[in-house]
């Protein structure tokens, strides 16, 4: 068994047992158990129920621990257990948090409540958190952590040292430190190699190097890729004029690559990101109606197509037969290549020139599948109705539409991102509509021209 399935099977063991601890009703073992975990698995226990059960779950949550659960628990349920809270009770939770922690708590509650817990901060904290709440929502501004362990470039190796160790600064995390001037402009960084091995007499200025950085107002997605391709821990940021800001972690890219991988499977089958697992019916309902009525609309734009035909299908049965083989062929090429698409944009893998080199390849997997797949239809159709001239419309449709089908794929996704809207979340709705127009339109016009002419 893999660590991520000992890791899988641990959470399902503790779900279960929590769950027997529940049915019993012994409200004492429930908080023994919970005195037990960690913040981050009784933030995905407090995720895998309904919220009629979370409320006994969080009276048993060590009150140490509760600031820390709230960070990590998802925006739905973080409102669903503080909706209650009075500014008193927030601010006792987030006393030693961080600022980060803090600034994702404060975006849940009130106004007035978030006031007031801002104006219980010590000086320095309210700062940062201040900072981090002028950003916009997807900015790597909002996601970065504004402290920062940063020395300055006219100083000795042996001054770095000693300062860390006042400070307590280092950790097994700290391989590297940023190096800044007397503005605290950012002008490189200096790895925990170079600071130790080297005579402590010379200049931080003689062993520091460029240092990647990235801007504040920087799309946090775009940041995302560019730690991931470089395979760093942290990266610096910076405001406009190079003054360092804070700094980007892993743990942040990976909370965004999770959100990103949620939310574009959540898109792919037109449920709304803001909906959790364990929301209400209602709630669900309402999330999921709005799309069920989009793919209803695009059903009856298709089937006004096929009523356009009505005179080929009264006289040629086979058609009504085999005119969903060609829908679906083009809908399963299609999804493929969308899916794909998708993918490669979360990942940072599409732009510029391969967006062309893409599209080419999408057009000629399409053609080839296209002829392969029409020729075994065609085959079957012949085998079946011993009509060439049906065999030879189906065998057509499908090579046109499942070649639409792939270079529809990839165009929508592109359109979309460029339109600033989540392909995940709506290009599966176009896709199925072109799909289904085409192929409908190109199989039964095809079988008006060369069957009732």
């Amino acid at each position: 068994m893999t660590t991520s399935d000992e890791t899988l099977s641990r959470s399902e063991e503790k779900l279960l047992e929590l769950q027997t601890l529940l049915s019993e009703g012994d409200q004492e073992k429930v908080c023994e158990f919970f005195a037990e975990q960690n913040d981050t698995e009784i933030a995905h226990l407090l995720e895998s129920f309904p919220a009629s059960a979370r409320e006994r779950i969080w009276i048993c949550v060590p009150e140490e621990l509760k600031g820390e659960v709230l960070a990590e628990v998802g925006e739905e349920v973080r409102a669903s257990l503080m909706s209650d809270m009075e500014a008193e009770a927030v601010s006792d939770l987030t006393r030693d948090l961080d600022a980060q922690d803090i600034a994702e708590i404060l975006d849940t509650v009130e106004p007035s409540v978030k006031e007031a817990v801002i104006d219980n901060l010590d000086d320095s904290t309210r700062e940062q958190v201040q900072v981090l709440h002028a950003y916009g929502d997807n900015t790597v501004g909002r996601y970065m952590d504004p402290n920062t362990v940063n020395v300055k470039e006219d100083v000795t190796l042996e001054t770095v040292q000693r300062y860390i160790r006042i400070k307590g600064l280092l950790d097994e995390r700290s391989q590297e430190f940023m190096v800044t001037d007397k503005e605290n402009r950012l002008v490189g960084s200096l790895s925990l190699v170079d600071l130790v091995k080297n005579n402590q007499e010379a200049q931080v200025t003689e062993f520091m190097h460029q240092s990647v950085s990235l801007l504040d107002e920087m799309d946090v997605h775009e940041a995302a890729v560019v730690l991931r391709s470089k395979e760093l821990r942290f990266v610096p940021v910076v405001n406009a004029d190079g003054i360092l800001v804070g700094q980007l972690n892993i743990d942040n890219i990976m909370e965004i690559t999770r959100e990103d991988a949620d939310n574009t499977l959540l898109g792919m089958s037109r449920v709304s990101d803001d909906e959790e697992l364990f929301a209400p019916v209602m709630t669900s309902a309402k999330s999921r109606g709005v799309w069920l009525g989009i793919n209803l609309a695009t059903a009856f734009l298709a089937a006004y197509v096929i009523g356009q035909f009505e005179a080929v299908l009264s006289q040629v049965v086979a058609l009504a037969v085999l005119m969903p083989v060609v829908a679906s062929m083009g809908g399963i090429a299609g999804s493929q290549t969308l899916t794909v698409i998708i993918r490669g944009l979360a990942m940072g893998q599409v732009g510029g020139n391969n967006r062309w080199w893409l599209f080419n390849k999408e057009l000629w997997v399409g053609v080839l599948n296209g002829l392969v797949w029409a020729f075994v239809v065609g085959v079957i159709a012949q085998l079946w109705f011993d009509n060439w001239i049906v065999s030879l419309v189906i065998t057509l449709a499908i090579v046109i539409n499942m070649t639409v089908a792939n270079v529809s794929g990839i165009a929508i996704p592109l359109i979309l991102k460029r339109m600033k809207i989540d392909p995940a979340l709506s290009g599966a709705v176009i896709l199925t509509t072109v799909t289904d127009v085409v192929g409908f339109l190109s199989f039964l016009g095809l079988a008006t021209v060369l069957i009732l002419h």
